[in-house]
């Protein structure tokens, strides 16, 4: 165990902050950060917005289902797969773009969430908190609207910024014996060790809500998953140039 495992095991989603504004320059080295990050063959396939106008983040927080905090964090930003600086640098080299693969789509989408990590990560050793907002894709051809993005860009997720003004507990993750395989996969054992795992997170949440919850980890997900998973995404993807082939 050393501080940076330490800070990576200490993560909270935080939602609600102080009026402690984050510099520019502050912003910027945050996002240097994140362009550290390993990038598939080195495309550098991710673009990020902040989004300043008032505005505007008063629409994107309908667009994430009223998450208020969208509006209220010292800072917003949305993170962006984009294949169109690919096809930029097609055009300078007097090549035209291969688009809509598959596995485009996905090393352009796994080189946002490394960026934003390392951005987030960075944020949290200064004392900062973070929250993730995949709510965006709720209405995402709006938020691209909004945004002003251009073919082969679409929004992965927001990320609120600020210094918290809360002090959550940080949520019991699944043992690492479920997740971690050797060898192969298997899941010998995983349905008593989850059983026992949802203990600790029920207990977690009458904590947290002071009895108002009483949830496991296997029905929060059971429920989740019976239902439809935003629908309107591949629509969305293809007309954007992703996900063709």
């Amino acid at each position: 165990m050393n501080a940076v495992i330490e800070l990576l095991n200490s993560h909270r989603s935080i939602r609600k902050f102080t009026d402690q504004p984050i510099p520019q320059e502050t912003l910027n080295t945050l996002v240097q950060a994140g362009q550290a990050a390993a990038t598939s063959s080195f495309i550098q396939a991710c673009t990020v917005i902040q989004v300043n106008d008032k505005d505007t983040r008063s629409q994107l927080v309908e667009c994430s289902g009223g998450q208020v905090y969208v509006g209220e964090a010292p800072a917003f930003l949305v993170f962006c797969a984009d294949m169109q600086r690919l096809k930029l640098a097609c055009e300078m080299n007097d090549a035209e773009i291969n688009a809509g693969f598959t596995e485009q789509f996905i090393t352009a989408t796994v080189d946002v969430a490394l960026f934003a990590q390392n951005v987030s990560i960075a944020a949290e050793s200064l004392g900062m908190g973070v929250a993730y907002i995949g709510g965006i894709r709720n209405q995402i051809a709006r938020v691209s609207e909004l945004l002003d993005l251009p073919e082969l860009v679409y929004p992965v997720f927001g990320l609120c910024l600020g210094y918290p003004d809360q002090n959550p507990e940080v949520k019991p993750r699944l043992p690492v014996d479920v997740v971690l395989k050797q060898d192969s996969y298997n899941d010998n054992g995983n349905k008593e060790t989850i059983a026992e795992y949802d203990k600790s997170v029920r207990e977690y949440y009458q904590t947290r809500t002071g009895g108002n919850k009483e949830m496991t980890w296997s029905e929060q997900m059971s429920g989740m998953m019976i239902k439809e998973a935003r629908p309107h995404m591949l629509n969305f993807l293809k007309e954007k140039g992703f996900l063709l082939k």
